[in-house]
């Protein structure tokens, strides 16, 4: 087992920050088309210490986010994020203060004289992720601490490129969840990640948009079980975690051939995000107009 999950948070986490930017000295991350709003959001892959329950101890983890049936994509487990806001620009100027996420991190001085346009490029990306942590899951963006980006990933199906920020963050009992965007909290041991026997091959069933006919795709996966159930990892978020894994521990899942079958389905409405707040006053209505009726 590679050394690096032996060690304490502390050196688990400069060492993440050093490698992450070793890998990233000589890459171009920021392209002038991050401007543009529409075709870029924001995720930040959280790092942390999680209680794995009762005698378990601690282990180190990544913090996913399960899509609440509210939104696009609901039922899959994701990184917290979302695109970039006129109001960013302006909080992305304090991010480099002493004290805050991006003025902590020990190459940010020299990321500002020597790579200027990236940098400030970089600062408004994280301050669209540190917004949109705080809305899902009411991170509080000063128990973060900013370990390094990693290159853009490209989601074809909504023609968007996505922007990944590595983080910390301090050990948390309890995630205050926007119930509107999140189901739960998922935590997923670094350890069961890097164990090729957890991976599996996951078949989805989509239902078609015409003639109500299913196709079937199958993708690379990693099936999580716990005191909950089984979740799987899969999409844009396995790929940005697999990119983590070989960066951090050079570690390449097994090839998805021959890898045991778990199947999944995803509706007509996968793509599209429901019509949340007209359904959901429709049924506080129903419900309050139930409530009057029986009380008279």
């Amino acid at each position: 087992m590679n050394t690096l999950l032996t060690k304490d948070p502390k050196q688990f986490i400069n060492q993440v920050s050093e490698t992450l930017e070793k890998w990233n000295r000589d890459a171009c991350l920021y392209s002038d088309h991050l401007y543009n709003s529409s075709g870029s959001s924001v995720v930040l892959c959280l790092f942390s210490e999680c209680l794995q329950g009762k005698g378990k101890g601690k282990e180190l983890c990544f913090v996913f986010n399960k899509r609440s049936k509210w939104v696009r994509q609901a039922g899959d487990l994701c990184f917290p994020g979302g695109g970039i806001h006129h109001i960013d620009s302006l909080a992305a100027k304090f991010l480099g203060w002493p004290f805050f996420p991006l003025g902590r991190w020990p190459y940010w001085k020299q990321w500002k004289k020597q790579r200027r346009k990236e940098a400030d490029r970089l600062a408004l990306l994280l301050a669209t992720g540190l917004r949109e942590c705080a809305e899902e899951m009411r991170l509080n963006p000063f128990r973060t601490q900013f370990l390094g980006p990693l290159p853009p990933q490209a989601l074809q199906s909504f023609q968007r490129f996505l922007y990944p920020m590595v983080v910390w963050v301090g050990h948390r009992k309890r995630f205050f969840l926007n119930r509107g965007e999140v189901e739960k909290v998922v935590s997923i041991p670094i350890r069961s990640l890097l164990n090729p026997e957890k991976y599996v091959r996951f078949r989805m069933s989509f239902e078609a948009y015409v003639d109500g006919e299913e196709t079937l795709q199958d993708f690379p996966g990693f099936l999580h079980e716990d005191d909950e159930g089984q979740e799987v990892l899969w999409g844009v978020t396995y790929r940005i975690v697999m990119v983590i894994l070989e960066v951090l521990f050079n570690f390449l899942p097994p090839e998805m051939d021959g890898l045991p079958v778990v199947s999944g389905m995803r509706d007509e409405n996968y793509l599209n995000s429901p019509p949340r707040k007209k359904n959901l006053y429709h049924n506080f209505r129903l419900s309050a107009q139930r409530r009057n009726h029986k009380g008279r």
